[in-house]
């Protein structure tokens, strides 16, 4: 985000980060902390940093029980308006998408306010959660 005049201007459609780092737990503070930076970039309050922060940790959580040993899992950062979309990946060894009645999947709902889940072909397992600043959900 660039500034004119001393006031930010709205991050373009395409603003996003992507960060790789080996399928372990523990790694996962590298995304929480990229979380928390990139949503305070957003002006998001302390507490949906937080909210988002533990969603990330807790959908990284999900796809590591399953993650094929020594892989590759991907985080995705786009900034899109005052709205952040958040998409973990990694491969798995079933290609299983995560079950939607599970406690975990109410905590990823309740804390980041839209979750979808995805299976590729190559049985990568993605989860987004995406947040719109203020606590109110971006419109498909």
């Amino acid at each position: 985000m660039s500034q004119i005049d001393g006031a930010p201007e709205e991050p373009a459609a395409n603003d996003f980060v992507e960060v790789r780092l080996p399928a372990q737990g523990a790694y996962l503070s590298v995304l929480r902390t990229a979380t928390a930076g990139l949503a305070a970039r957003l002006d998001f309050t302390l507490d949906e940093i937080e909210d988002l922060r533990i969603a990330v940790d807790e959908a990284c959580a999900i796809l590591l029980q399953q993650a094929v040993p020594g892989s590759v899992l991907s985080c995705e950062f786009r900034l899109v308006g005052d709205a952040l979309r958040v998409t973990v990946s990694a491969p798995t060894t079933d290609g299983r998408a995560p079950e939607r009645d599970t406690f975990a999947w109410t905590v990823l709902s309740a804390l980041a306010g839209e979750v979808e889940s995805s299976v590729a072909d190559d049985q990568t397992v993605s989860i987004s959660l995406r947040k719109k600043r203020g606590g109110t959900l971006l419109q498909p």
